[in-house]
């Protein structure tokens, strides 16, 4: 009989071969994870590289978004105020253009729409987290300022035209702030110009000019309700993208999760098997050493 003289170096390759099994084995059983290292699945590895780096973008964006959301609805509210506001002015114009009423009569209504004026000032310099939500990208600056010291008052813009946005994970722009002068002193249409004027010609007794003035504030209406749309618009937009990146994130873990973790019912049955084989093997080299290498393989 001929012996195999690299019997016993095989032997004890495959011993070591069966020991390092069964550790991986038990580490994958432990850890749940068939890949737990680049070498253990390149192309898996490789894969949830790119996985991940989805789920980063994914999760950096829901998380900013919750703050942009605060911003748009603040913003949003502000507006709906302004809106109410306006709505009261104009009917108090309506009633003071109609010629029946005295002096008196005109300058009470003045009073009334001068606190109208001095509640949608105070709307326009609405701030959220500490920046002023109307001076475009000056957030640290007051938007607005009155001057009284005319007739009619006065209202300086101290922010900047410049219109923020954020960029979804699908590329798509969407503006998310309203530059006061836009909105509040836009030419032909404003807001806060109208009412300083409308608070001048009722204190004057002018009936013919508090038409006008209604006219004015029609416009300045329609104008701020269109400004709204733009925000109620990047709101909804902001929403519905917000809960797909969620709903994209949930999937792309559920994909890692397939995609690294191990099948527990086959990998604690082939740790079965390979601890059987090396129990074998071991009862081999136990045989090995109670009898020498010739007797063996009589």
């Amino acid at each position: 009989m001929q012996v195999d003289p690299n019997y016993i170096s095989n032997l004890s390759s495959a011993i070591s071969a069966s020991t390092a099994q069964e550790q991986s084995l038990t580490s994958e059983l432990s850890s749940g994870l068939a890949v737990a290292t680049l070498s253990d699945n390149p192309v898996a590895a490789s894969a949830n590289v790119g996985l991940s780096s989805s789920l980063a973008q994914l999760d950096s964006f829901v998380e900013s978004s919750s703050t942009t959301q605060g911003l748009l609805q603040v913003t949003d509210s502000t507006l709906g105020e302004v809106v109410t506001q306006l709505t009261s002015a104009i009917s108090l114009a309506t009633q003071g253009s109609n010629g029946t009423l005295n002096a008196a009569d005109l300058k009470s209504i003045g009073n009334e729409v001068s606190g109208i004026r001095d509640t949608v000032l105070s709307l326009a310099n609405t701030a959220y987290q500490g920046n002023f939500i109307f001076s475009g990208s000056q957030g640290s600056v007051k938007p607005f300022s009155l001057n009284l010291a005319s007739s009619p008052a006065t209202v300086a813009y101290n922010g900047d035209a410049v219109a923020s946005s954020v960029v979804t994970p699908g590329g798509q722009s969407l503006q998310v702030n309203l530059p006061g002068a836009a909105v509040f002193t836009a030419p032909g249409a404003s807001v806060l110009d109208g009412l300083n004027q409308l608070v001048s010609d009722l204190q004057n007794g002018t009936p013919a000019a508090v038409a006008a003035d209604a006219n004015t504030l029609s416009s300045a209406l329609g104008n701020v309700n269109q400004q709204r749309t733009t925000i109620d618009t990047s709101l909804s937009q902001l929403n519905g993208t917000t809960t797909y990146a969620q709903t994209k994130a949930t999937l792309i873990q559920s994909e890692q999760s397939s995609l690294l973790s191990a099948d527990t019912a086959t990998v604690a049955s082939s740790l079965q098997m390979a601890e059987t084989q090396h129990q074998a093997l071991i009862s081999v080299v136990s045989t090995l050493s109670q009898n020498d290498l010739f007797s063996y393989l009589k």
